[in-house]
Parts: C-alpha cells; sequence; structure tokens
C-alpha cells in the first residue's frame, strides 16, 4: 500500500479506493432510483430500480419525538375495561412468556387510565382530555393505535425508532433522507435537530448517534441547534475577524483540502471541504432563522411561546421556519415523559408543554400552504404497561414494545381518521398493527422513494432504513 502522496494524483490508499467505490455505487443505485433517465447511455435503456419510484407528496418532514415513551391511557387510547380492571391482577393470558421491562417476575396489577377522554372533530375521536389543543384539529391528523416495536429500553428503542436497528452506528432516517433527496436550504443544514426539556424531574439524556449518518457521509448527520442562546456553538467569528476575512480562511483551507484529496482520493475530505463552506453559509443563515421579530403577534400567541426561551414551543415555529427555508429534516426531541412514577402529577405538565405547540404548527403550516407537502411524525419510542409500576404511592407504567399510539399529519396522510386498534386492556395490537418498519417505508413513500430499493452496500450487505425484515407501507392511512 502507498504511504506517500504522489504529486501526479495516482496513487490511492486502499482503504479510500474501498470507501469511495463503496460510496459510488450507493450513489449510482440511488440515482437510478430516483431518476433513471440519468443513467441513460444513448439509446440503451437504464436499468430501473426493483420496483418504481412512487408520486413525491412530501417535500420535507417535521418528526415530533417525545422522548421517554408517553403513555397511550392517558393519551390516545382510551380503556373502558382497563378502568374496570383498576387494582386487580392482570389476565395471565395476556402476559404469559411475555417480554418485559422491569415488572418482569413482579405482580402485575391492572391501572386504570388517569383521566377522562373526550369526542372530538366530525368522526368523534377520543382524545384524552389533556390534549384539548391538539384535539381541535383532530380531523387533520391521522391516529395510530396500532404501531409496535421490538425495543423495550429507552436506549436501544431511541436507535430502533431512528435508524430502524437496535444496533449503534447505523444511519438516522434524517441521514438517509437527505442523503436520499439532498435540501433546498442554501445557508442550513439539510438535517437539523432541536432539544426541549420538560420542568419536571431529570430527563433521561439523549445520545447524539441518534441523529448520526453512520456508514453514509458525515455531511448527513443532523445538526444540532439550540433554541436558547448561542444556536449553534462556535459558529460565530472570534472578536477582530470579519466575514471578509473568514472567507479568505475557508477558501485557503478549502484549497489545501482539496489538493490534499486529489492525491489520496478520500471521501471524507470532501466530507471536511462540505462542511466548512456549510459552517460559513450558515454564519448568515442561522441568525436570520432565529429572528422571529418579523413574525406577527398573532402567530407567537398561536404558538403560546417566547421566542428564544428554548421551549417545544419555540422550537416548532423555528421548525416551521426551517421548513419555508428548505430544510429537509427536521426532528424536536421533548424530554421527561418517562413515568414510571407521578404520572398522574407529571404527565399534565407535559401535555401542556407540547399541546398547544403541536396545533399551532399544523395550523400555522395549513394556512401557509405547507401543510400538503409537510409531513408530521408524532411518537415516542415505546408504549406503556396496562399494569401499573408501583401499587403504592405515585404510580406509573412500565416500558412497553407492544402498543403505542402515535399519530401524522399532512403530505397525503388521510385526515381525520383512526387505524388500528389495541385488545380490550391495551396490552398489545390486534388490528392493522404496525411495525416502526412499516412506519419508515411510509415516509419514505410519500417522499418519494421506495423503501426496498433504498439501499446501499455496508459490509457486503444491501443496507436499508427498513432493514432486512418484512416492510410494507400502511396503504390504509395515505390519501
Amino acid at each position: 500500500m502507498t504511504t506517500h502522496l504522489d504529486p501526479a494524483g495516482t496513487s490511492v490508499h486502499r482503504r479510500a479506493f474501498l470507501g469511495r467505490a463503496t460510496q459510488g455505487v450507493g450513489a449510482v443505485a440511488l440515482a437510478s432510483l430516483l431518476d433513471p433517465m440519468l443513467l441513460r447511455a444513448g439509446d440503451v435503456p437504464p436499468r430501473g430500480p426493483s420496483a418504481p419510484a412512487p408520486p413525491r407528496k412530501a417535500k420535507r418532514v417535521i418528526w415530533l419525538t417525545m422522548a421517554g415513551g408517553p403513555s397511550q391511557f392517558e393519551t390516545f387510547d382510551p380503556k373502558p375495561a382497563l378502568g374496570r380492571m383498576d387494582g386487580r391482577p392482570m389476565p395471565d393470558s395476556f402476559t404469559r412468556g411475555q417480554q418485559l421491562a422491569q415488572l418482569q417476575g413482579q405482580q402485575l396489577v391492572c391501572l386504570a387510565p388517569m383521566f377522562g377522554f373526550r369526542r372530538c372533530g366530525r368522526n368523534g375521536t377520543e382524545v384524552s382530555e389533556l390534549f384539548p389543543h391538539i384535539g381541535s384539529v383532530i380531523d387533520e391528523v391521522c391516529l395510530v393505535r396500532s404501531m409496535t416495536t421490538e425495543a423495550i429500553n429507552h436506549d436501544p428503542a431511541h436507535m430502533f425508532m431512528n435508524t430502524g436497528s437496535q444496533i449503534a452506528g447505523r444511519p438516522s432516517m434524517g441521514a438517509w433522507v437527505t442523503y436520499g433527496l439532498g435540501s433546498d436550504a442554501q445557508d442550513l443544514p439539510g438535517f437539523v435537530v432541536m432539544i426541549s426539556t420538560g420542568k419536571g424531574r431529570s430527563p433521561q439524556p439523549i445520545a447524539a448517534r441518534q441523529w448520526g449518518s453512520g456508514f453514509l457521509p458525515g455531511r448527513f448527520q443532523g445538526v444540532p441547534v439550540r433554541g436558547q442562546g448561542e444556536a449553534v456553538h462556535y459558529l460565530a467569528n472570534p472578536g477582530g475577524v470579519t466575514r471578509e476575512q473568514q472567507r479568505a480562511d475557508v477558501e485557503a483551507i478549502n484549497a489545501l483540502n482539496a489538493r490534499h484529496d486529489a492525491s489520496v482520493h478520500d471521501p471524507e475530505v470532501a466530507v471536511r471541504i462540505a462542511q466548512y463552506e456549510m459552517a460559513f453559509r450558515m454564519q448568515a443563515g442561522v441568525p436570520e432563522l432565529t429572528d422571529v421579530r418579523g413574525e406577527s403577534r398573532g402567530t407567537l400567541e398561536l404558538y403560546g411561546c417566547e421566542p428564544g426561551d428554548g421551549s417545544f414551543a419555540s422550537n416548532c415555529l423555528l421548525a416551521r421556519r426551517m421548513a419555508e427555508r428548505g430544510v429537509r429534516f427536521i426532528q424536536l426531541y421533548h424530554r421527561d415523559w418517562d413515568h414510571h412514577s407521578l404520572l398522574r402529577e407529571e404527565l399534565p405538565l407535559r401535555a401542556r408543554e407540547v399541546d398547544r405547540a403541536c396545533m399551532a404548527l399544523i395550523t400555522d403550516l395549513k394556512r401557509r400552504g405547507m401543510l400538503d407537502e409537510t409531513l408530521i411524525v408524532w411518537t415516542g419510542e415505546f408504549g406503556r404497561t396496562p399494569m401499573s409500576q408501583s401499587n403504592k404511592g405515585p404510580v406509573g407504567r412500565d416500558h412497553h414494545n407492544k402498543a403505542m399510539s402515535m399519530w401524522l399529519a399532512g403530505a397525503g396522510i388521510k385526515p381525520g381518521i383512526v387505524h388500528g386498534a389495541t385488545d380490550e386492556l391495551g396490552y398489545a395490537a390486534v388490528d392493522k398493527a404496525c411495525t416502526v418498519h412499516d412506519l419508515h417505508a411510509t415516509m419514505l413513500h410519500q417522499l418519494g422513494i421506495d423503501h426496498e430499493s433504498f439501499r446501499v452496500k455496508f459490509q457486503g450487505l444491501d443496507a436499508k432504513l427498513t432493514g432486512v425484515e418484512p416492510a410494507s407501507v400502511i396503504k390504509d392511512i395515505l390519501v
């Protein structure tokens, strides 16, 4: 293997060659997926993907993550039968041989839903009384009560929801989407992440690998943007450095990197060049994004936020502004939904922090003509058990992967419907059960990508966001 730089640019390191060759295959496969005409050579017909690309309904995704796992019994899945079983042993027929998180080997006691439900919208969809604002726009929402997942603890469940795998190091869905479609944003990243924290107990941490690029080029990873203080760390110029001086520095550094890349052909050098350019453009784009002085008082009141306060509501407003500026994938995390205890006391606090803002985001996008091209997804990483976590003191619910509720809106999603159902006690999805891979397949479908054909060679395998197990687009929820 060559260990020196060849000034003629003819030597290639073995590792760089393999990395670049692999990415080239992925790029060609994706090009044929998105536009087979790009591969046409003369009169030779292109070799198309295994399935035609679906029509694109969504231009962008706004993914709202309620980190910690909201309880479906107090949010979107009413269970009167569970109320009648309150305090009684959970029937063994439901739980025999089943995986549990912290309740394994313990006495399992039913816990009644702690809050009432109200009928909302034209179809009388039942929504928890804790979410009156979401209830007011339920006719714009597709409520899924039959989602399932494979993971039963927080970190693996986040990994699975974000990457389609419980194995760390796989690309996140935002990285896959921006890799496949690029971005329309000029001065902002194509994939942006924002995190807010509930005003309650100490929430569990969220690992940066949840928005990583895995084996895809590094430029497709999510960029954290803070809703409070300096939006992006180390973005501003040091004192005494003008924008013109910074431009000159970036050009000089990139010229050196480009010369180095011509010798070693290392994909990571190209990534670094692109990141320097993006950082320079962000120095103008980020301050403009976060300056909301042009927003009307009515818009600020709609979201119920004070700009720059770091709240989920403020981040939702910034998400709408990012969507207007062409950001492809926007992911908002709101933490502190992990209620093993104090469910009655803490859940109303979390609900108030997100309820109005979710309604405002849907309403604001719709009145601007953007909802039809924006896919909104609201979900946690798993659901909660119908059994009590504790029989004494302030009770809560344990992690659960056989049933969870979530909702979607916009971008060709059928509005005002409820999809699927759980059993009478809410233990498992029994009607139209959906998997996380099904959800990812549906998301890609609305973005105009066939999930089976969207793959990249990695370690000798065809890696996909939707994994190796069968996955299906949830066609019943599509217009």
